[in-house]
Parts: C-alpha cells; structure tokens; sequence
C-alpha cells in the first residue's frame, strides 16, 4: 500500500519549496542563460597550444599575442565549423611574408610551412601581403599548427570570429 500525500498537503509541500528555492532557480537559471549568451568554453583536442581548455568571451576583439577562438571555414581533417583557438599574430595593416617556406609578420619569424601534414597529404602555404581590414594571421609556437602558414587556414576573416580566448588550463 503507498502512503504518500494527499493533493492538499502536497499543495503545501509544493508551495513551501517554491517560496525557499524558486527565487534561487529564477537567479540561477537568469546566470545560465546570461553566460550562454556571453561565454562559451572551447576545447583544446590537439598538442598545438600548451593549454586544453579555454573560456571564450563571444564577440571579444583580440589584440596582438591574445588568444582568438574562431570558426574553421572546413577542409582537412576538420569539419567546418569546427571552433579552433590560435594567438593572432598579425593584425590588419601588417604585412606577411614568405622566403621558400619560412613566413614572416612584418619581419618577425613565425615558423616554416611543412610541405606534407601528419598525416602525409600535401600542404600549401598560406597567402602573403598585407592584411586587410578585418583579418588576422594566426599562429601557435608548434611546428604541426594548422595555422595561417597553410592555405587551408589563411587569414582569419573577423567573421569567422568567435570571440577572444582566455587559457583556463
């Protein structure tokens, strides 16, 4: 046989909890929602930066040496769409350079393109100049980094930007 409330002294139950925890649940559930719209976390899958897990300020402009989350365009061994965090070391107005295989961001070394991936497909370099309005040269210290040395990744168009990264660890 059960023995549970009857509806009257649930009613009270009930309205007892909402009066001590409803508040809390609004507030808490007003937090999710704030930071959802403010803040993502990504997540670092690859040996490329010493850190794995991230905290992105959406819609944050990065400056130079700042960590940048940004959408992958697609292509490789990623989907697109795919949220990748490098270090913007160039900024619009720069100017990138290549000598055989080593680049350049206005005369400061920023590694050599490798001609084949990990995986041994072929890898072209990335596009050289000066960057325009609104896109940013990315890079990471690891000489594996699919960063802006390789075509695939170029230039990071502002609107491929997710917002700026912060390291958590």
């Amino acid at each position: 046989m059960f023995h549970g409330l009857d509806g009257r002294a649930m009613g009270v139950q009930l309205t007892r909890h909402l009066l001590r925890w409803g508040l809390v649940t609004l507030l808490l559930a007003a937090a999710g929602l704030w930071f959802g719209a403010h803040y993502r976390f990504g997540l670092n899958v690859t040996e490329s930066l010493p850190n794995r897990l991230f905290l992105i300020h959406k819609g944050e402009l990065p400056a130079r040496g700042q960590y940048m989350a940004f959408r992958w365009l697609g292509g490789g061994p990623y989907p697109a769409g795919s949220t990748f965090v490098k270090v913007v070391a160039g900024m619009p107005g720069d100017v990138v350079s290549r000598v055989d295989r080593d680049f350049f961001v206005n005369g400061h070394a920023m590694g050599n393109a490798k001609t084949l991936s990990r995986q041994g497909l072929p890898l072209e370099p990335g596009p050289t100049g000066t960057l325009p309005a609104g896109a940013y040269y990315v890079r990471t210290p690891h000489p594996d980094s699919l960063d802006s040395r390789y075509a695939l990744t170029g230039w990071v168009s502002q609107t491929q930007l997710i917002g700026r990264a912060y390291a958590i660890f």
